[in-house]
């Protein structure tokens, strides 16, 4: 109830507030970060604070999601061109003076430690998505040229530090944004059909392609190992095939109903490398089992059904692209987190959407979340 001076009352300011978050979005995100911290709290308890620091790295993303969700689409698009000009600095200073963990350089301190790659997953679809707004109605094979150098740009740069994962999230990020843009078919099936002849290819010839002292062009060794590993784990079991393999043991082990909470020998006893990260879903399977993936994989097909439902009913075409690039965003991680600890895709560093442990890419998947209740509430606001 207002006030005898206009203005609206404490209670229905903050009613208006959450009126501003879309109830099945968040649900999902609820079903998730439970999720993940059961994971991570069983998995990471020997870790010392690991547990607290993702507990609050899940606070920072709903605050962030809340946050977010109160900008206007139209304010976001504000943000596309100063927050895509700021990653790309990021990571150029990455390369000149960045922090090296485990043979890779993708971090840099700016008062905190902070990995700038995870922030382009959502400047990227942000900045086509304005770049594609400004030229509606005009499309020329020019802009979609222009589209492609500004995915292209930071690729590379994420390729050179090296990270194949992180680029290739942020490069099918921006593929969708072009795609959802309009590009023909005629353009998008010749390269999928060159990746799936590829794909035939390298596992016909793969006892020639993997011998010892075989080089692959454009590929740095550790990757090359990794398509060869994927397609025979057991070439080296206790080395470059230790990962698959522990992971693929540990889903096993998880049966129909799992093993129980804090039950799982495959994590505990250390056998399961990176088990609060990247291998996190080998860890949850082995202690929930099959029931425990389903809830999964329903969380997540929940989230995605409801962002690409968002997107098609969007007020406008920066609003549509940029909900329908994050939802893929979504899809993306998870298809490719579960597929390399199931064996099906070669392994790399891509974590579990709100499951596995990480401050950066969980503040990204907030403000993805945040910016997707945005276009959810604009939608709402056209209707009414």
């Amino acid at each position: 109830m207002a006030n005898p001076f206009g203005r609206p009352s404490p209670r229905a300011w903050a009613q208006s507030l959450f009126e501003r978050l879309d109830a099945p979005l968040l649900f999902a995100m609820v079903l998730l970060a439970g999720a993940g911290l059961l994971a991570i709290y069983s998995s990471g308890y020997d870790g010392g604070a690991r547990f607290i620091d993702h507990t609050r790295n899940t606070c920072i993303a709903f605050a962030i999601m809340f946050s977010v969700a109160q900008v206007p689409p139209q304010r976001l698009m504000a943000l596309a061109v100063p927050l895509y000009l700021v990653g790309i600095a990021l990571l150029i200073a990455v390369a000149v003076f960045g922090i090296t963990k485990k043979g890779a350089r993708r971090w840099v301190n700016v008062g905190v430690t902070i990995q700038p790659s995870e922030i382009l997953k959502i400047a990227v679809p942000l900045m086509l998505a304005w770049w594609f707004q400004k030229r509606e109605g005009q499309l020329r094979p020019l802009d979609f040229a222009v589209g492609g150098l500004l995915v292209l740009l930071p690729v590379l740069l994420i390729v050179r530090q090296p990270d194949l994962g992180t680029a290739l999230l942020v490069l099918a990020a921006g593929l969708s944004v072009v795609f959802f843009a309009g590009m023909s078919w005629w353009l998008v099936l010749p390269p999928i059909a060159g990746v799936l002849i590829g794909l035939v290819l390298i596992v016909v010839f793969e006892p020639t392609l993997c011998a010892a002292g075989f080089d692959w062009p454009l590929l740095h060794d550790y990757q090359q190992q990794r398509i060869c590993t994927l397609l025979d784990p057991t070439r080296d079991p206790l080395g470059k095939g230790f990962h698959i393999l522990q992971g693929m043991i540990a889903i096993g082990a998880g049966g129909v109903s799992g093993a129980g909470f804090m039950q799982g020998t495959q994590s505990h006893l250390d056998f399961i490398p990176e088990r609060t990260t990247d291998f996190i879903f080998a860890a949850f399977a082995e202690e929930f089992g099959l029931l425990g993936n389903v809830y999964l994989l329903f969380a997540y097909l929940f989230l995605i059904f409801r962002g690409l439902d968002i997107a098609m009913e969007a007020p406008t075409v920066f609003a549509r692209m940029l909900a329908g690039s994050l939802t893929a965003i979504f899809f993306t991680y998870a298809f490719v987190n579960m597929g390399m600890v199931s064996g099906i895709l070669p392994v790399v560093g891509v974590p579990l959407p709100f499951i596995s442990y990480g401050g950066t890419a969980m503040v990204t998947l907030g403000l993805a979340m945040g910016m997707l209740m945005s276009v959810s509430h604009a939608r709402r606001l056209v209707q009414s």
